[in-house]
Order: C-alpha cells, then structure tokens, then sequence
C-alpha cells in the first residue's frame, strides 16, 4: 500500500489487496480482503458494499496492512479476526484449537436427526463431544436439543478454555460439562451416553506434508494428525465407545473420505455396534460414518 495522492478508498483498499493476496496464493482472496477489512474497521462485511467511495482513516490503514501482511504470510483468516460462524452462530477460534469446516455442520445434523427418533418416554439425553475443540458440536447440541446434558472432552486444556468461553458466549454453560481427558481415560467406567459425536484426528501422517500451508502450519497439529493411517484415534475411539453407549444410542465420526472404507471395517468389526450409511457432503465425499448401538433395553 505505497502513499499516493489518489485517496485510500474502501474500494480501492479492497481492489489492490485482492491483487496482492491473489500472487500470493490466497485461493478466496477476494473474501479474505473483504472480511480482514470489515475487521479493521469494526462493522460488518456487508456494510463494506456501501462504503466503496468513503476513506479509510490512517488507523484503520494501519490495522489493515498488518492483517493483509500476515494473511499473505499464511495466517487463517479466522484466527486473524479471532471468530468462525458455524452452523449459524459466531464462535471464537485461536490457534489452540482448528477452525470449524462447514463441512463439520454435518454431524450437527446428523445427531438431531437421530434425537426426533426418540420417543418422549425415552428419558434425559446424555450426549459426549469427544475432541471438543471450540466446542461447537458440543454447543449446538445444547442450544438444539435443549432436555440434553451434554459432556464436552479434550486432551487439550487451552482448547477447553476457549470452548468454555464459547458456552458462555451462547447461552448454554449450564449444561455443558467440560472435561479433560484422553478420549474417555478421566470418565466413570460406568458412565454411559446416548450419543456419541466426534471430529477427531483424522489425517494421515502422508496427508499432513499435502495439506495447505495455511492449515498445515498455523493449525493445532494434535487435532490434525493420527498416524500412519490416520485412524490411531478413531480405533481406540469406536472401542470406547461400543462400551459407553446405551441401548438405541449412536455413535458419529466425522472422518477423512481417504480412510472411509478402514473406519467402515473398524466398526464392522466392533460386535456392539451396527454400521450405518456414511453420510456424504454436499461434494458428494464420504464423511460421517455413523453407528448404532446393538444393546438391548
């Protein structure tokens, strides 16, 4: 952004930065522009559209080129700004935790569609998050499925805290219990749920050297990677799991379309669970493998 006597309008900020991000690899430069400017300025994207022809002040300048400098660099947007809309709600997101994928929306889905299946004699429902990150799987089951007591684990301590932050922000502490434990290592043996929902690791450690660099370098790794064959969390997983869910309970794994068919044969594999349909996304790739407990009343 080199002075010039032709004033820095919104319009013209928004036209060179989409320049500039675009030789620098940025594949939604034109987005990544608009929202790093909406942020700079304090107002919403949208409000942008309007403002073509006003100045951009010296401050927001400033903010500006710092965002634009680091996007280029391979910083996420959504760490930059500091938040993620998921599911159509407004979620805080650090480096200590990923950046929810749209894609991810699908297993929200999926477990509601599983809970209009009960009938109301069925009692409470317990529902565990495992790998909670941000916590929005876990937050949305609480703010949509409103009689749940939901359980929201991590490994991670620094993903807890903002997952907790989460909770608060919409509404639903209350009945989000946060846990810190390697899958269900710090549970009562005892403990049991009716469902079981999770976006664990799942990229394969040949998968994680072609990942985009923006994710591959700037994302927690511990949420990324699950070895050789990107499976090392989801088989003890699907193991814990068979044990903790009760009788019509289900079990949903949102899963790399690479590894469909070995999570598939691991919960063939499980004699108390009954593998469903994987769930596809809009794309059309494998990924929620879904399972039904074969316990019996």
């Amino acid at each position: 952004m080199a002075n010039s006597e032709e004033p820095w309008t919104v319009g013209r900020l928004l036209s060179w930065t989409i320049d500039y991000l675009s030789k620098h690899g940025a594949e939604n430069a034109r987005l990544d522009a608009e929202v790093l400017l909406a942020h700079a300025r304090g107002c919403r994207r949208i409000d942008l559209y309007t403002s073509f022809g006003e100045s951009a002040n010296e401050e927001t300048r400033t903010a500006y080129r710092e965002l634009v400098r680091r996007r280029a660099g391979g910083e996420p947007v959504a760490y930059l700004v500091g938040h993620r809309e998921f599911y159509s709600m407004d979620f805080e997101v650090n480096p200590d935790v990923l950046i929810p994928r749209p894609e991810t929306e699908l297993l929200v889905v999926s477990l509601l569609d599983f809970v209009k299946q009960r009938s109301p004699g069925d009692g409470a429902i317990e529902i565990a998050d495992v790998g909670t990150g941000s916590g929005v799987i876990a937050i949305c089951a609480a703010k949509y499925v409103p009689t749940a007591r939901v359980t929201a684990i991590d490994i991670s301590p620094a993903a807890l805290a903002v997952a907790r932050r989460n909770a608060e922000k919409h509404n639903v502490a209350d009945r989000v219990a946060f846990v810190e434990s390697n899958l269900f290592s710090a549970e009562d043996t005892d403990r049991q749920y009716d469902y079981i929902v999770s976006n664990p690791p799942y990229v394969s450690t040949a998968e994680m050297a072609q990942l985009a660099p923006d994710v591959r370098d700037h994302e927690p790794e511990l949420a990324l990677c699950a070895g050789e064959g990107g499976t090392d969390v989801i088989n003890p997983l699907i193991q814990e799991a068979a044990k903790r869910l009760r009788p019509k309970g289900a079990l949903l794994i949102e899963i790399s379309p690479m590894i469909v068919a070995a999570v598939e044969a691991l919960v063939a594999a499980e004699p108390a669970l009954e593998l469903g349909p994987t769930i596809k996304d809009l794309a059309g790739h494998a990924r929620v493998v879904q399972a039904k407990s074969r316990k019996e009343d």
